[in-house]
């Protein structure tokens, strides 16, 4: 093992288990469990909140699926991740101080509580909270398998021992601190993500003797790495314009980011997050794809695509810098970790049995029942991640898909369409989960756009003549009643 590089992993391990273990004075002194373990009291600043959004949102697929992509398509693929740009903007911007102020007012803790408020509709609760811990598993499992990748390279154990080894610290770890841990580790996380990509992309770009040398290896192995159609020309203008839906406007859909804009203090802390913010995920993903790219001039020949950003920052850095450096992506597949797996704890805890099983359940039972659902989750995800896939990326995009196509019309037409009710809500989540689904299975990426554009188009369709068709079907039964 090389302790030099492993050393600084371990003390930023231990800083964060520090956190979690100051957080959780929070959760015990708090008079609302739930309010606090899952929503942090809802007293998130702007720079907290930039971070927190940055830190969930850059995750395995960001750091190490992301830049091993890179590697295989070349620069085409740093083009389609700057559609990533917007994320924090239009989250906060579509979703904004409305989303925040209904939230308190239906005092809501998790994204369904507010569409359970906003629809009335139980069946609306069941689909949201089903959608969710179907698709967050596989976006779980991308996470367990990108700390794994990275600890295997690092240390030279194997996959599975690495695997049990970073399962064992998020689990423990989540369970101490609750969303306020996840939410100022988040802040150190984000930072460390933010050096990190600097240092090692200045450190590849010396170790392949300077950017026209490295563009000149690049052409001398495939001309088709330069260009934005990737090494085989399959990144076509239409399929990477339909990103802009998958991880640009349609990010608002997705229940871990969505949460965070129910979080902040104020609207000082909003409009400073969406600078910060914006600034930061640019850097990051600009800069880290870059890296990818960059890496085949330095590292040529590596197999397994996922493992080039841990291998590449071993080869170009001083070991004890390597260290430092890839604490950021393991402090992005952390981050991501703990927000998913509050994420589906809440919905099976909060939505499902608070909601319809015990209504009357204890403040203790509660935290037994949350703190063992995030245990048995975290085992779970564990024993998914054991066979990985060899790209942890495409793992990652189905999800976000999955839940893109489920949650964002109810969301984004619940606040600013009166008429949207739960028939709408419901035949947009069914079409549009089950439309995604077999879209993946038998027809992905339909007219050379990406898989997930039809769904959401679908389910917003849906909603509309759902919601309306609704309507007169609710006030023809009113009329028979009377």
């Amino acid at each position: 093992m090389n302790w030099a590089v492993i050393t600084p992993l371990i003390l930023f391990l231990l800083l964060i288990f520090f956190i979690g273990l100051w957080a959780n004075t929070y959760i015990k002194a708090s008079n609302s469990f739930l309010q606090e373990y899952f929503l942090g009291g809802r007293q998130l600043g702007g720079f907290i909140l930039a971070m927190t959004m940055t830190a969930t949102y850059g995750s395995a697929s960001s750091f190490i699926g992301g830049p091993g992509a890179a590697y295989t398509q070349g620069l085409g693929w740093v083009l389609l991740s700057m559609a990533q740009l917007a994320t924090g903007y239009f989250v906060l911007m579509i979703l904004g101080k409305k989303f925040a102020i209904v939230a308190r007012k239906y005092k809501a803790i998790t994204l369904v509580d507010f569409l359970k408020e906003r629809y009335e509709s139980k069946w609306v609760v069941l689909l949201s909270a089903a959608s969710i811990i179907i698709f967050l598993f596989s976006a779980m499992a991308a996470q367990w398998v990108g700390g794994a990748r990275l600890i295997e390279s690092v240390t030279g154990l194997s996959y599975t021992s690495a695997l049990f080894i970073f399962a064992v610290s998020v689990i423990i770890y989540v369970i101490i601190g609750g969303f306020r841990a996840v939410a100022i580790t988040d802040a150190v996380q984000g930072t460390v993500m933010f050096i990190g990509t600097f240092i090692l992309l200045i450190a590849t770009i010396i170790a392949g003797g300077g950017i026209t040398n490295i563009m000149s290896d690049l052409m001398t192995e495939n001309p088709n790495l330069v260009t934005p159609y990737g090494h085989d020309l399959g990144l076509t203008p239409l399929y990477v314009s339909s990103f802009w839906i998958l991880v640009g406007v349609g990010v608002v859909g997705l229940p871990q980011i969505t949460i965070r804009a129910m979080s902040y203090k104020n609207a000082k802390a909003m409009h400073r997050a969406i600078i910060i913010g914006t600034i930061v995920i640019g850097t990051i993903m600009l800069g880290m794809h870059l890296i990818g790219v960059f890496a085949r001039s330095v590292l040529p020949g590596v197999e397994v695509a996922d493992t080039v950003m841990p291998l590449l920052a071993v080869e170009v850095l001083p070991a004890w810098l390597a260290g430092l450096v890839l604490a950021a992506p393991m402090a992005a597949i952390m981050s991501t970790v703990d927000s998913l797996l509050l994420l589906v704890s809440s919905a099976v805890v909060k939505d499902v049995y608070l909601n319809y099983i015990k209504p009357d359940a204890s403040n203790e039972l509660v935290k037994k029942m949350s703190f063992s659902v995030t245990t048995v989750l975290g085992v779970l995800v564990f024993l998914m991640a054991l066979s990985p896939p060899d790209l942890i990326i495409w793992l990652n995009l189905f999800s976000f898909g999955g839940l893109e196509a489920a949650f964002i019309w109810p969301v984004v037409m619940g606040l600013y369409w009166q008429k949207g009710n739960k028939y709408g809500a419901i035949s947009s989540m069914v079409v549009g989960v089950s439309s995604y689904i077999l879209f993946h299975i038998f027809l992905p990426n339909p007219f050379g756009i990406h898989t997930v554009v039809l769904p959401i188009l679908l389910s917003f369709i849906t909603f509309i003549f759902g919601s309306l068709l609704g309507s007169q079907f609710g006030n023809q039964s009113l009329e028979v009643t009377r």
